[in-house]
């Protein structure tokens, strides 16, 4: 464990977390993020948080005016936002970030935003969208991997928030490799249904929608990458803020997985010991 810190203390990999508006309490989110990304001296956090919505006219305009977060400063940025639009020069400021080689982690909520920019369409490749948006995948239980056409089965949604399996589909890719092929998540959204142009994606892990929870039936992507330009990007639709979901063990260590990759194509944060099992939960104090 001591030669494990002192690893992560020679890391310090510098990350900016966006939040600001959401659709979910993101003023609890960031926080415990932070907290976990912090540990052990794997990361510097730094937060950079929007004007609050519902601002108008010459106030909003002042405000927006002087949010410019300094993108190129980090390593990698993770995405705590889902709200309006980021000003032309932010958004033009980022995408150079991340074609030039700067990581992006999108979390849950910040799938859903920005559905007429089309570059952060191609980064995340599938988003909270309608069904006649883009092209949709899933898996089928024979493990085949199905693709349909925009318009062709149901767009983004879920069923009650219940605990589901988490299944590995990449066991060699580093931010999984090591972990438990199939584990239990804590009381969670499970998206299914998504949308976008889904190129270019690697799936690292999907869940059951189970029809039974209101579900599709399918084996929905929960875990995935894409790489833009010089760049890499996450994807991780766990996480909905309900006091379980954030603090599942499985979430808490692909969060610090995920960002090691981002910066560094190497992963050296462990599969704790308190790792979920096939089945049963396992969580950290919120």
């Amino acid at each position: 464990m001591i030669t494990t810190l002192l690893l992560f203390a020679l890391q310090d990999i510098s990350v900016l977390v966006l939040d600001g508006q959401s659709n979910h309490n993101w003023k609890a989110m960031t926080p415990f993020m932070k907290a976990q990304l912090e540990k052990g001296g794997l990361c510097k956090v730094e937060v950079s948080t929007t004007p609050r919505a519902g601002l108008k006219g010459e106030e909003r305009d002042a405000a927006w005016a002087k949010w410019r977060p300094a993108f190129k400063d980090h390593q990698v940025v993770v995405s705590n936002y889902n709200g309006e639009p980021w000003p032309e020069e932010v958004r033009t400021a980022f995408v150079e970030f991340v074609r030039g080689g700067g990581g992006f982690h999108v979390v849950h909520a910040a799938n859903n935003a920005f559905s007429d920019w089309r570059e952060y369409n191609d980064m995340i490749g599938l988003g909270w969208r309608a069904a006649g948006f883009g092209a949709r995948v899933a898996y089928d239980d024979k493990g085949e991997l199905v693709r349909m056409k925009p318009g062709e089965g149901p767009g983004a949604g879920h069923g009650p928030q219940h605990e589901f399996q988490v299944a590995i589909r990449d066991e060699e890719h580093p931010i999984t490799k090591g972990l438990p092929k199939v584990w239990m998540h804590a009381t969670d959204e499970l998206y299914h249904g998504q949308r976008g142009p889904a190129e270019n994606m690697q799936v690292l892990a999907t869940a059951h929608s189970s029809r039974e929870k209101g579900g599709t039936g399918l084996h929905e992507p929960m875990l995935w990458v894409i790489p833009f330009g010089k760049g890499r990007v996450v994807t991780n639709v766990l996480g909905h803020e309900n006091g379980k979901s954030l603090q599942c063990v499985g979430f808490i260590t692909i969060l610090r997985r995920s960002v090691e990759w981002l910066a560094t194509a190497k992963v050296t944060v462990p599969a704790p010991d308190n790792f979920p099992t096939g089945e049963k939960t396992s969580s950290e104090p919120k």
